[in-house]
């Protein structure tokens, strides 16, 4: 008998309580994947909470930009999902040649959660942070949504 695969709303729910937990911790550019949990980027967030339902990422976001599923314009996001951000200070591939900049994990029906920054003096600052879905998806520079789950 072939094992039990886990449960897809149970891994759903350990992804958002896991990014719950990392609330309010700080951002740092770079933060390396063993900074986790006391210091995240963007990527590095998504890569530790996927890690945590036992799904290895890329380190980087463009990288983890390439895997799963696109969602069609008509899809809503759901959680699990990638929001994708073209950024000035991305990264770029023939795959995303307008580049991403920022992934945003989405938790609930009308949640996300992501390690965001701002420039403040020069250098980037800030935490992880929840924020309604529906503000981020007004964004009009969402690149591409990705469902992994």
């Amino acid at each position: 008998m072939p094992p039990r695969r886990p449960d897809k709303e149970l891994l759903l729910r350990k992804l958002a309580a896991t990014a719950g937990q990392a609330l309010g911790r700080p951002y740092v550019y770079g933060a390396w994947t063993q900074e986790a949990p006391l210091r995240f980027d963007c990527s590095s967030f998504t890569q530790f909470c996927f890690k945590s339902v036992g799904i290895d990422l890329p380190r980087l976001a463009i990288e983890q930009a390439r895997l799963g599923r696109c969602l069609r314009k008509y899809e809503p996001p759901r959680a699990g999902d990638l929001i994708f951000i073209r950024g000035k200070d991305g990264r770029y591939d023939r795959h995303f040649p307008e580049g991403i900049g920022h992934v945003i994990l989405v938790t609930g029906p009308d949640e996300v959660i992501h390690a965001r920054s701002r420039k403040r003096g020069g250098r980037e600052v800030g935490m992880v942070t929840r924020e309604p879905l529906a503000k981020i998806l007004r964004r009009k520079d969402i690149t591409v949504i990705k469902r992994l789950i």
